[in-house]
């Protein structure tokens, strides 16, 4: 039986008015992949981006690269970020 190697996923939160990002994919006028200046360095691919306006969720979505400091993380779903560079 192959060895379990557990892994725990860490949450960013970041509110919109700290975050500047780029948008990649977008659907409807929302972003729903973006590249962002990653400040974090234990934040990994796997990880999950939060992004809040006051207490509202506008994307919530899994980190899927990370390279040269900086991250793409994806809400395909759900997205309420404006698709625009910040």
């Amino acid at each position: 039986m192959p060895e379990s190697n557990p892994t725990n996923a860490q949450t960013l939160v970041i509110d919109t008015d700290e975050f500047s990002f780029e948008t990649l994919g977008q659907e409807n006028g929302y972003a729903t992949i973006i590249k962002f200046k990653l400040e974090n360095p234990r934040v990994t691919p796997g990880d999950v981006l939060l992004i809040l306006t006051g207490s509202d969720i506008c994307f919530h979505g899994m980190i899927s690269n990370v390279e040269d400091g900086y991250a793409t993380a994806s809400d395909p779903r759900g997205s309420l970020l404006p698709a625009q560079v910040h």
